[in-house]
C-alpha cells in the first residue's frame, strides 16, 4: 500500500475562507485605529479663536520729532491700534507701531 500524503487545510472545502475572517477583522480594527489617531486633534491643542470683524476708525495726525504725518487706525471691536506713515522715496506705507488697547487698559498706568 502506498503512503497517503498528509492532509492540508486546502483539501477541506471552506477552510481557507474561515482562516481569512480573523485577518479581515484585524485589518478593519487597524484601519479604525489609524483613522482615530489621524483625525483626532493633538492633546492639549486649543482651537484657534476666529478674529472678529473689525470696526475701523482712521485719524490723521503729526508725529513728535518727525517731519511727516501719520495715520492712526483704531479697530474698536478687537481693541487694537496701528500707526502708519507714507514714505515718499519708496512710495509705500511704513508701519510705525502697534498697540493692543485691551491689554493697555487692564495694566496699571506707570509714571513717566
Amino acid at each position: 500500500m502506498a503512503p497517503r500524503p498528509p492532509a492540508t487545510d486546502h483539501a477541506r472545502p471552506g477552510a481557507g475562507r474561515r482562516a481569512l475572517h480573523p485577518l479581515i477583522a484585524l485589518n478593519a480594527v487597524l484601519v479604525l485605529v489609524l483613522c482615530v489617531v489621524t483625525l483626532s486633534p493633538p492633546v492639549g491643542a486649543e482651537q484657534p479663536r476666529e478674529r472678529a470683524r473689525g470696526d475701523y476708525t482712521m485719524v490723521g495726525g503729526s508725529i513728535r520729532g518727525g517731519a511727516s504725518n501719520a495715520v492712526f487706525v483704531v479697530d474698536s471691536v478687537n481693541q487694537e491700534l496701528i500707526a502708519v506713515r507714507w514714505n515718499h522715496s519708496r512710495r509705500q506705507l511704513e508701519g510705525i507701531g502697534y498697540r493692543n488697547l485691551g491689554t493697555d487698559a487692564t495694566r496699571p498706568r506707570q509714571a513717566r
